[in-house]
């Protein structure tokens, strides 16, 4: 399942991914993010689960299983530069700074944004097509959630 989802992400013209490959897509960059700083604990677990239960409206056992899902999709997924070439090739550009804006949600989930976590956001934002401005403000739109 996850390598024919990855083969065609990462095929020369890929076609856009909708529905259940696009949201596991995203939650693998989500999850990929959290593993960012070499710890991923319940904390960035329960976080990730809140973010995708709000973005894609789940129940408990859905995210469970979409982000289990996501964990495995990440580890075999290539490099970052490779993985998110292929999730802006597949996904629309809506979705790609929702996505951002969900990145910004793991990041600041603990209050401090940690160096790993902060070089990563720097690089996933503009390898996915979306500007230093929008991933801006989709920060502050999560800064001021909290």
């Amino acid at each position: 399942m996850f390598g024919d989802l990855l083969r065609r992400m990462t095929a020369p013209q890929p076609e856009p991914l909708t529905g259940d490959d696009s949201r596991l897509a995203l939650a693998a960059l989500l999850v990929r993010l959290a593993r960012a700083d070499g710890a991923y604990d319940d904390d960035e677990i329960s976080r990730i689960d809140k973010v995708l239960a709000a973005r894609f409206e789940l129940n408990p056992p859905e995210v469970s299983s979409l982000r289990k899902d996501a964990e495995t999709l990440e580890a075999q997924a290539p490099d970052t530069v490779r993985f998110t070439r292929a999730i802006k090739g597949a996904v629309p550009y809506e979705d790609r700074t929702q996505v951002i804006e969900a990145m910004w949600e793991i990041v600041l989930a603990d209050g401090a944004r940690e160096a790993e976590e902060d070089a990563l956001m720097r690089m996933i934002a503009p390898m996915l097509g979306v500007n230093d401005r929008d991933s801006a403000f989709a920060r502050q739109r999560v800064e001021q959630k909290k």
